[in-house]
């Protein structure tokens, strides 16, 4: 059946402060992609996109950043990802409307991609896709692209002024952004007053990120941080990376920022890749008087203003290893000394009896890939916010099985497409009637967070806020419920006990 499609010399033209787009309609639902909100020179600030005269198309998206990673579909079963041109030229972002009425004032969901600061973009995953959230929410969702790694947080700031933010470039593109939202959503149907912004793993660092820049404050009114964090610990944190900018410079043999400037995007990202002993992690945001720092360390007194919902998979990257093969033949009892191989038996006996409470109906071994990275950090975080928010926070643990291979616990990046109502573009999230489940449940709780500041919905259980009397969790699972059993002894015991493993970069 032919579903509707308007784009004409006429229709659908929105008009911003910079000048006109037009963009197109299909079923029901207006596309406005690869919109411009800014240009920035390498390693200095971004400043807004200049006005045009006419109508500029908007109907493809935009280049994305270079990527520390190269393109790679490893892993593409259960995250699929899409591939796309890469510029230095990339500030740019999708707009998914169900009305380009200027009156019509609906919750704005801004979605900020994953990635570390290293990699990835706003159409990296097929998941990201905004149409299905924005008809069935009745919002509009808007998707960033912004500078990454080297191009973005490559501390710089000894050649001058221009250049005394430059760890922290990344950051003010998506400062940028959200001013952009501010000034111009309401063309798009989109009510400025009702900004939330969301975003996965190192998307949910940005999100953590944006609340302690000032710049930003009053540019979003809600935020959600899925499987991220506010910092790592100090031995792994990212700071001031100008030691990589000493080794680059004797590398390449040179003393001036023009032995930087005057190497093509290829050439600089080669060179770092040469000298840079840290890898993705060599790149982020450096607290300064722009940047305050890390949740982790504590909240700014307008991030407790702020409503707040954080949370994690149960297995996040432990759900991609190897630690279910053979479950399926195995014995209860061979599955307990699995464990206790692991964790010791007192220990493992006390950590399956508490696993059980919390997790009734999974297998044993999924106490194995247990998360304790994100988990931990977002135990930290829920702490900050017990100690000063006014505004609440809820907390959730999103723990599906999923009908692949023996059974996998959800994994880093699962949650997504059923956040976005995008379940028919992974295959694996489509067990008949538990799939459109769990998307109705993850979904809903999303839209009525941003439309309330509260994600309860008809799908889950009463859903309570999270406080330091009252550690409430929702967990989403086949029989959901609200949880007030602390986990933080099992997640401790589990990390003492853990075995790294390896896991595709390329999925952060």
């Amino acid at each position: 059946m032919a579903k509707g499609f308007i784009c004409s010399s006429t229709e659908p033209i929105v008009e911003t402060k910079a000048g006109k787009l037009r963009g197109y309609c299909f079923n029901g639902i207006y596309r406005f992609l690869g919109v411009d909100y800014g240009t920035a020179a390498r390693f200095e600030q971004p400043v807004p996109v200049q006005p045009w005269e006419g109508v500029k198309d908007a109907t493809a998206f935009g280049h994305i950043s270079y990527s520390l990673n190269p393109d790679s579909p490893n892993g593409d079963l259960m995250v699929p990802h899409r591939f796309w041109p890469k510029s230095e030229d990339c500030l740019n972002l999708n707009v998914w409307t169900p009305s380009v009425d200027k009156d019509a004032k609906k919750p704005v969901m801004v979605w900020i991609h994953g990635g570390m600061y290293s990699n990835g973009s706003s159409i990296e995953m097929v998941a990201y896709d905004g149409d299905h959230l924005s008809e069935y929410g009745d919002v509009v969702v808007v998707s960033i692209n912004h500078r990454l790694n080297i191009f973005g947080h490559l501390n710089v700031s000894r050649f001058g002024e221009k250049y005394s933010n430059s760890q922290n470039a990344g950051i003010a593109d998506l400062v940028l952004a959200l001013q952009w939202v501010r000034d111009n959503i309401a063309a798009f149907g989109g009510d400025p007053d009702n900004v939330t912004i969301f975003g996965q793993s190192g998307g949910g660092n940005k999100v953590t990120t944006l609340m302690q820049t000032p710049v930003a404050d009053g540019l979003f009114h809600k935020a959600i941080v899925m499987s991220g964090s506010g910092g790592r610990p100090s031995s792994m944190r990212i700071q001031d990376n100008s030691d990589l900018t000493d080794d680059l410079l004797a590398y390449l043999g040179g003393d001036t920022i023009d032995t930087l400037l005057n190497l093509t995007p290829e050439e600089l990202l080669a060179a770092a890749a040469k000298v840079n002993k840290r890898g993705i992690h060599a790149y982020g945001p450096c607290p300064n008087d722009w940047f305050t720092g890390w949740m982790h360390d504590g909240i700014t007194d307008h991030n407790a203003e702020v409503p707040f919902m954080i949370g994690t998979c149960l297995a996040e990257f432990s759900g991609l290893g190897d630690v279910f093969a053979g479950r399926s033949s195995m014995s209860e009892e061979d599955k307990k000394a699995k464990l206790f191989e692991r964790f010791g038996e007192e220990n493992g006996t006390a950590m399956l009896e508490t696993f059980s409470r919390l997790y009734p109906g999974h297998d044993a071994l999924d106490l194995l890939a247990l998360d304790d990275g994100f988990r931990t950090s977002t135990q930290i975080l829920l702490d900050r916010r017990a100690e000063k928010a006014k505004a609440p926070t809820y907390n959730y643990i999103f723990a599906y099985e999923f009908p692949v291979d023996e059974g996998r616990p959800a994994w880093h990046c699962s949650d997504i497409p059923y956040v976005f109502r995008n379940m028919d573009k992974v295959a694996v999230c489509n067990e008949p009637g538990m799939g459109e489940l769990m998307q109705e449940r993850l979904s809903n709780a999303f839209i009525s967070f941003a439309k309330t500041g509260c994600p309860a919905n008809e799908y889950l259980p009463d859903w309570d806020a999270y406080t330091a009397d009252k550690p409430a969790v929702m967990i989403i699972d086949r029989e959901s419920r609200i949880c007030t059993e602390s986990d933080r002894e099992l997640v401790r015991i589990h990390r003492e006990g853990k075995v790294e493993i390896k896991h595709p970069e390329m999925l952060f």
